[in-house]
């Protein structure tokens, strides 16, 4: 069989992820001739044209675009490949986690990981917005909460439940009854990084939506908990993320907790399930979450 040009491929992924031949170079570190080259010798390997363009912005066609995405994932598939050929003595894991989840449940918990990892390198690369696996390249797994979507070439273990709820401090609880609606005096503490969380949580709850009387909005989850924990408002928070603040009573849960049905999972490509780095994290947070 005869394969593309590598370097060919290369270029023709590139592009179609930055929609630009200059971004594309500019990844590559080429010149832009040198990428329209690329793809010029792309297209007369396939005999077709592989973009059409959208004003300033090459898009790929219907065909094109299902082949960069399988170029994309070998692409990456090779890298690791040779990473791993290169530092075979080596075993580190960079792992995206959730900010949130990282400072409250898994850094007070890092002793532990590492003594049952033992030579494993974990890597934790905080993520303010929590994105899918097959949008980073450079990240060997990464932690999902409630926004957890199965998708293909991938592999999820569930290790730990995922439990949400209005948290806020014992002394503006004080002023709250039985009925949710009493948070209509309140101000809502809403992160942009999860928008739909609220909402969420008065639909999985059964609970009428309430209208609030003032918002705030903060970039990621942990601002918007350092907020409830000044006094500012009420949040919604994850169980697993402030059981420390639950503990010595700086935040209170009127409402209690709803579980959801995904849990926290560990995604890792299919095609690292069984290394033995991944193996050992796998198995160090099923152990310490719990999960049935």
């Amino acid at each position: 069989m005869r394969l593309p040009p590598l370097n060919a491929i290369r270029a023709f992924e590139a592009v179609c992820r930055h929609g630009s031949i200059l971004k594309a170079a500019e990844e590559l570190g080429v010149v832009r001739g040198a990428v329209r080259q690329q793809i010029a010798t792309l297209e007369d390997h396939l005999g077709r044209k592989l973009f059409v363009r959208d004003g300033r912005r090459l898009v790929p066609t219907e065909k094109a675009s299902a082949f960069a995405e399988a170029a994309g994932t070998a692409l990456t598939i090779l890298k690791r490949a040779a990473d791993e050929f290169e530092e075979a003595d080596r075993k580190r894991i960079r792992l995206g986690v959730p900010s949130a989840f990282a400072i409250w449940w898994l850094m007070p918990r890092a002793v532990d990981m590492q003594t049952s990892l033992g030579a494993v390198e974990i890597d934790i690369v905080p993520m303010t917005v929590v994105e899918p696996l097959s949008q980073h390249p450079d990240f060997d797994a990464v932690i999902m909460g409630g926004e957890q979507r199965s998708s293909a070439g991938m592999t999820e273990t569930r290790f730990m439940e995922d439990e949400f709820g209005p948290v806020v401090t014992p002394a503006l609880a004080a002023g709250l009854s039985g009925d949710p609606e009493a948070m209509a005096d309140m101000t809502i503490l809403v992160s942009r990084s999860a928008p739909k969380l609220w909402a969420e949580w008065f639909a999985e709850s059964g609970t009428l939506p309430v209208v609030f009387s003032r918002r705030r909005e903060f970039e990621d989850l942990l601002l918007a908990l350092g907020a409830a924990r000044s006094g500012l408002g009420i949040a919604l928070a994850p169980k697993a993320s402030i059981e420390d603040d639950l503990s010595r009573g700086i935040l209170v849960a009127p409402y209690g907790f709803i579980r959801r049905p995904a849990g926290y999972s560990l995604c890792c490509r299919t095609s690292d399930a069984k290394r033995p780095a991944l193996t050992a994290l796998r198995n160090w947070l099923l152990r310490s979450g719990g999960a049935s």
